[in-house]
């Protein structure tokens, strides 16, 4: 009777991992297909284009001296041409003093803060090679195996990190930002924080509208 009952328990978690184990390499399969045909194209998209590549540093240095010198956490962003978002924040005059701080030390040579640990170029870039690394065992052997998918994300856990920082400094920001300056900031949020004059969402997202100086020469 033990035995039965034992075995009734267990058969939801065996037939769980039994599928598991057949789904799992179909379905990444198909993810590291879109991977390779998607993400790329993002990261050339922002290598080509230098606004976006200078206000991703901007970014980047902006979250930086939030988390350093206030103490900010969960803070997320992202760049456009004409400045960038940043999520998270409870008081917007912390984001217009780290945005012109942050500004000012890139402008002193401070490129460092151009790279972020949590920067979406870096996951990407871990997605990327795992994609890459998980067909190519697939292609050489023929096989749907678990054990593929488990080896290229350890693969990718390992070196993503440090490739996602030399893609984020070699392809995806820009320290040259001498003629850029911070032109405004403005309220983005899009739903209504408001319910009775209560605040009901401290934290908010801004966007940080930047311009770039031109510089013209007589001669």
């Amino acid at each position: 009777m033990f035995y039965y009952l034992l075995l009734f328990l267990l058969f939801p978690i065996l037939s769980f991992i039994f599928l598991a184990v057949i789904i799992i390499p179909y379905k990444f399969t198909i993810d590291s297909v879109i991977t390779l045909l998607l993400v790329p194209k993002q990261i050339i998209k922002i290598a080509t284009n230098s606004r976006l590549r200078q206000n991703h540093s901007l970014e980047h240095a902006t979250i930086n001296v939030l988390e350093e010198k206030y103490g900010c956490r969960a803070l997320s962003g992202w760049a456009k041409e004409g400045g960038f978002y940043i999520n998270g924040v409870v008081n917007p005059l912390l984001i217009k003093q780290a945005a012109q701080e942050g500004l000012a030390r890139l402008q002193q040579g401070e490129t460092e803060l151009v790279v972020h640990r949590r920067c979406g170029t870096s996951m990407a870039v871990a997605n990327i090679l795992a994609s890459i690394i998980f067909l190519f065992l697939l292609v050489q052997t023929g096989h749907f195996n678990i054990l593929y998918v488990l080896l290229a994300i350890v693969v990718a856990n390992l070196v993503g990190p440090g490739l996602g920082v030399f893609v984020q400094r070699r392809l995806t920001t820009s320290t040259q930002v001498e003629q850029i300056v911070i032109d405004g900031i403005q309220l983005v949020n899009h739903y209504n924080n408001s319910f009775f004059g209560f605040n009901l969402f401290r934290k908010q997202k801004l966007f940080v509208r930047t311009k770039e100086l031109k510089i013209y020469h007589d001669y």
